[in-house]
């Protein structure tokens, strides 16, 4: 096996993205829904995850974003002969708000790195469809982009961009990207016509919409009406007004062209949040009248809908929402979903769960369904066993010595360090493939008055345990017998000790080892975490320094986090804020950390690789065995799935958002 490459398979955990089952639907003449009942076609066939839709011309011919290959690619939708992929001749982990135009395909894409840390690499790009699908990049070298939007005539662009500043950590969900625009003939000529704002969208050439955060708290809809010449604005903010009232949020809009005046319109779609209301939702707004008009509300009002678009000439609305049990298409989430892997030695799968642990012999993987409970899946997706229900357990380490014993945490772990969360030897004799629960002997291995202890991790010679422990009124690191715990004469010793946080550690496969989490470069920041790792005696302690060398700026910004070894203890697998973030996150389901993508680095801090890149948050990975019975490819993936859970639509909306 080459150690400068890293090898095996990753499974891992996408916060909500399982339970999408997005497809696009459409409304028509919803501007005169009013007079007519409203009727919704769906536009896609109900494979994997479709978004992110734009119209092409009033027959509904449709671009859009789905994942059905194993990552997100851009798709045409030819109505009614079908759907075919685009192909964009680079190789990206992201692609993401497609526009067609004249034969020329316009997209974020982050197939281009940043060279520096903390800096998001989408940009946008388009690709010459009819012809030698030559790709140029439109954003400046160095500079990010989001949100595309193309005027009436074909001949502007508007982006919300960061430019080249670096991405303040903080920053998730509010974006302050500025509103640029510039000829299609000229993308260097780029001008900013207004201070923080996102998701342009033009009504005519000479107005732009867009969202941002008011001073008052409400998420509402701007516009900024452009001179002929750009030359001839006075300032960067350029008179925008806020045209949606306080008391609803308001965001990613859509403008309508008016019947009566084909340059321009008062008329828009949004996505809307209400007070005392559960689902975001789509209506119309009339910005002269400042009238709202529901439209989704009507039809699934306990969906959430997101993202509207209208066709060229308003004759239809478009957005994505969860299916529905009733429509056709992927009725199951699977257990494991295949996704593309940018490192050829690497199979990644994306797990409807948390906390993935392998079996020694690599055929189960113990996983935490949510909060509450512990399950077993083959390796290969094919049989789940239930193992913990109706008891809140979580994060798994599976005994390398021995083929029928789990260690999980149980209890409410993210409460204070007194609460009282302990470590459980979960023993079982067999896994019988004519059952689905399996009988298990539960013995708890800390005391009940020792506070909060979580995030078990067995050594490979399946003899001792380290955890994370708030005994000592700081979460610090100690190691247990993995047999009898701290009781019946078996022995406790604590690993780390300090006045900051010490978690999620992992043993490494060789024994020499322990990684985990901690923030004893900077106890005051309870947010930014790096990678540590001490010898099992406690000496050797010592930082892996990954952002950036020893001293710099970059490394006290790092948030890495669920770090664990390869199987040649050569590598570390981690989470991380190392991308920035790579789409509006406001445009989304709730992510919690949307800059969380998986990363794999050498001991010594060398070799970094990114290996997710989406709008999501990744986490709690595990390295799999070398070799697994399910396979996945670089390219197109077969989708057929035929056991797992039913896919119910059931994810949170963004819950940083307060109404």
């Amino acid at each position: 096996m080459d150690s400068q490459s890293p090898n095996g398979s990753i499974i891992f955990s996408t916060v909500g993205r399982t339970n999408y089952g997005f497809d696009i639907f459409s409304l028509k003449s919803p501007l005169s829904f009013l007079s007519s009942p409203i009727t919704e076609h769906r536009l896609t066939d109900g494979a994997s995850v479709n978004f992110n839709g734009q119209f092409i011309d009033e027959d509904q011919t449709l671009v859009f974003v789905s994942e059905r290959s194993g990552a997100p690619r851009i798709y045409l939708r030819q109505h009614p002969s079908g759907i075919e992929l685009i192909p964009t001749s680079i190789n990206s982990l992201f692609l993401d708000r497609p526009i067609l135009r004249n034969n020329r395909l316009y997209y974020i894409s982050a197939h281009q790195h940043s060279e520096k840390n903390f800096t998001s690499s989408s940009a946008l790009y388009c690709t010459n469809i009819d012809g030698d699908n030559e790709v140029t990049r439109l954003t400046p070298e160095g500079s990010v982009d989001y949100s595309p939007s193309i005027s009436k005539s074909g001949h502007m662009i508007a982006v919300a961009s960061y430019g080249n500043r670096h991405w303040p950590t903080d920053e998730f969900h509010d974006l302050s990207t500025n509103i640029v625009v510039f000829p299609v003939s000229k993308p260097d000529m780029r001008t900013i016509v207004c201070r923080h704002g996102g998701w342009p969208t033009w009504s005519g050439d000479s107005t732009i919409y867009f969202h941002r955060q008011a001073d008052d708290g409400w998420w509402s809809i701007f516009k900024v009406d452009l001179p002929n010449d750009l030359s001839n604005l006075v300032d960067e903010n350029n008179g925008s007004i806020r045209v949606t009232p306080p008391g609803v949020h308001c965001f990613t809009p859509a403008a309508a062209v008016a019947s009566s005046d084909r340059s321009k319109s008062s008329i828009i779609a949004i996505a809307t949040r209400r007070p005392g209301k559960s689902y975001r939702h789509i209506e119309i707004f009339d910005v002269e009248s400042q009238k709202f008009f529901p439209v989704t509300e009507l039809i699934n009002p306990t969906i959430h809908h997101y993202n509207p678009f209208f066709s060229p000439e308003s004759t239809f609305l478009g957005y994505h929402r969860y299916r529905g049990e009733s429509c056709s298409g992927e009725t199951i989430i699977p257990y494991l979903d295949p996704v593309i892997s940018p490192e050829n030695g690497l199979k990644m799968l994306r797990l409807n769960g948390f906390f993935p642990a392998s079996s020694p012999s690599g055929e189960f993987i113990a996983f935490n369904p949510g909060f509450t409970g512990l399950e077993i899946v083959k390796s290969d997706g094919s049989k789940k066993w239930t193992l913990i229900k109706d008891r809140t357990s979580f994060c798994n380490s599976w005994s390398p010595a021995e083929p029928g014993v789990i260690f999980t945490s149980i209890g409410p772990i993210f409460e204070s360090v007194k609460t009282t969360v302990q470590i459980a030897r979960v023993s079982f004799s067999s896994l019988n493939f004519n059952d689905d629960e399996i009988p298990v002997d539960i013995k708890v291995l800390t005391g009940e008055e020792t506070g909060n202890n979580a995030f078990p991790s067995c050594s490979p010679d399946g003899k001792h345990v380290v955890f994370r422990s708030g005994r000592s009124g700081h979460k610090n690191l100690y190691i247990i017998d993995a047999v009898n715990g701290e009781m019946e004469g078996g022995e406790i010793r604590q690993l780390t000790n300090g006045a900051w946080i010490d978690t999620m550690p992992n043993w490494s496969p060789d024994g020499k080892l322990i990684a985990f989490s901690s923030n004893m470069h900077n106890p005051d920041d309870i947010n930014c975490f790096s990678i540590y790792v001490v010898h099992p005696d406690g000496s050797g302690l010592r930082r892996i320094y990954v952002a950036g060398p020893e001293g710099s700026e970059e490394v006290d910004k790092e948030r890495l986090n669920h770090v664990c070894f390869s199987k040649d203890s050569e590598w570390l697998l981690f989470t991380g804020n190392l991308s920035g973030v790579t789409a509006e996150p406001v445009s989304l389901p709730n992510q919690f950390q949307p800059y969380g993508d998986l990363y794999v680095v050498k001991l010594d801090g060398s070799g970094l690789r990114r290996l997710t890149c989406n709008g999501y948050e990744n986490g709690t990975p595990a390295w799999h065995s070398p070799t697994m019975p399910m396979e996945t490819t670089t390219g197109e993936t077969e989708r057929s799935i035929l056991v797992g859970e039913k896919l119910k639509g059931e994810f949170d909306d963004v819950l940083w958002m307060k109404c």
